[in-house]
């Protein structure tokens, strides 16, 4: 008998989690600690300006240097991801949860409601993704709260067609035809019987959104359209460290390190869920 044919080992074998739940957890309590508490992370004040340690570089008591104004960049980036982070994941939330229930409504209704709903997904899917939300953003004003309305018009649209596609497929399996037989309602079925199955799909893509919007924001920000100074948002700490970029690197290759590394991490899991999905 080796070792993992004993009964407890067994057991915790079959219990103990995989390495892809071990990175999903930790990126989740990664993702938590930024936003709730910067503070235990952030070695400084990320607002407090000391002119007389401007662009010092990286160091022990200032990881990723000083900007043009002193404060120490760690500090800021680590503040800033209630800006990046936050946004994107509000943005992506609520994206697929309209979209979600756009495309299943459409689907569902069927007919004119639904050629009529998708036209409305044609037009907005139409335009170029970013000349869309940089007219979008600027038509409402600079300011992080555009940027973050523009994204969610841009974002929502494609949700709405994936689930459609789904929706229209599990319209024919067995276990809805007996809802019906059962007497279920169009809602009980359409809530209960037919939203819960595109979790899956639905799950991967926002995963793989995440790094993309958050993509989206930064470059938004860099391009003035996005959060504003003195804010520490990851794309305007790049924007603001650009005309510095040949006698101070690390104050824009470091934070755009961060933001790369980020969405980078991001699309990985997605990945992961999708093949953990497929099988393949």
């Amino acid at each position: 008998m080796t070792v993992w044919q004993v009964p407890g080992v067994a057991a915790w074998r079959l219990r103990r989690p995989r390495a892809a739940e071990w990175w999903v957890g930790a990126t989740v309590f990664g993702i938590a600690a930024l936003l709730l508490v910067p503070g235990w992370l952030a070695p400084h004040d990320p607002y407090v300006l000391a002119v007389s340690e401007r662009f010092q570089a990286p160091s022990v008591a200032h990881p990723f240097g000083t900007d043009d104004a002193g404060r120490d960049i760690f500090s800021r980036v680590v503040h800033g991801a209630r800006y990046s982070l936050g946004t994107s994941l509000i943005v992506v939330s609520v994206a697929a949860v309209f979209g979600t229930a756009y495309g299943a409504v459409a689907a569902w209704s069927g007919g004119l409601v639904d050629r009529i709903l998708m036209r409305v997904v044609d037009v907005f899917l139409a335009f170029p993704y970013l000349v869309f939300a940089m007219a979008i953003a600027a038509s409402l004003g600079r300011g992080l709260g555009s940027t973050l309305i523009a994204l969610v018009v841009l974002w929502w649209p494609s949700y709405a067609r994936m689930v459609r596609g789904q929706v229209l497929s599990l319209l024919k399996d067995q276990h809805i035809k007996a809802a019906r037989t059962l007497g279920a309602s169009g809602g009980q079925i359409l809530r209960w019987h037919v939203v819960p199955h595109t979790y899956d799909q639905v799950t991967v893509r926002y995963t793989l959104d995440l790094g993309q919007a958050l993509v989206a924001l930064t470059g938004l920000s860099f391009l003035g359209l996005g959060a504003q100074p003195p804010s520490p948002e990851w794309g305007l700490l790049i924007a603001d460290a650009k005309q510095y970029a040949l006698t101070a690197w690390w104050a824009a290759v470091l934070p755009g390190l961060v933001v790369f590394l980020v969405a980078l991490n991001f699309m990985a899991i997605g990945d992961r869920l999708r093949r953990d999905g497929t099988g393949r």
